[in-house]
């Protein structure tokens, strides 16, 4: 299966070029080999669909999106110090200055707040997650509808879309402390 998996990683690289290859690892191969290292630590383990079940109640899947959203913020920073003139688009305008650089900040600065309150399953964390959502998805949008079609703005809309579906159906587990305790 990690053979299998590691060869759509390869053909997705080859394909939609590097970036690709690192999207599709990202989001299949990385939970696939999370999720097998954490059966192997269980003390009982009785096979992967046992595994997934300890998983999805203990809320590890919205823990690894934390992880993921922490990962995001340490390359958005990367991005900034690595091409501070970059200018980001925000619903269609390119602010430079101060206002520029609060555009570009907000970025890392909420990825760290979310990926830490997804790793706590805290209850801000999942409020704070859908109003940016629903902001990024207002800014790709309007971006587009500027701009017209962009593979990377094409993929960022789909993937924030799915995300939120998943994050939304997963609304529960940022219940009450009582009620995200395990055994």
């Amino acid at each position: 299966m990690g053979g299998a998996l590691g060869l759509v990683t390869w053909g997705a690289g080859a394909v939609g070029g590097a970036g690709a290859g690192v999207f599709v690892g990202i989001l299949i191969v990385a939970p696939w080999w999370c999720l097998q290292v954490y059966g192997a630590s269980l003390s009982a383990p009785r096979g992967q669909r046992d595994t997934l079940a300890v998983v999805m109640q203990r809320a590890h899947d919205l823990r690894y999106l934390g992880g993921l959203f922490l990962v995001t913020a340490a390359a958005d920073l990367f991005i900034i110090a690595a091409n501070p003139e970059y200018r980001l688009t925000v619903f269609c305008a390119r602010p430079d200055g101060l206002p520029g650089l609060l555009a570009k900040t907000q970025s890392p600065l909420l990825h760290t707040a979310i990926g830490y309150g997804f790793l706590k399953i805290r209850r801000w964390a999942l409020l704070l997650y859908m109003a940016y959502a629903a902001y990024g998805l207002l800014n790709a949008t309007s971006n587009t509808a500027c701009f017209g079609y962009g593979r990377i703005r094409t993929a960022f809309l789909l993937s924030l879309a799915a995300f939120t579906i998943y994050v939304w159906r997963r609304r529960a587990c940022f219940g009450p402390a009582r009620a995200r305790a395990t055994p």
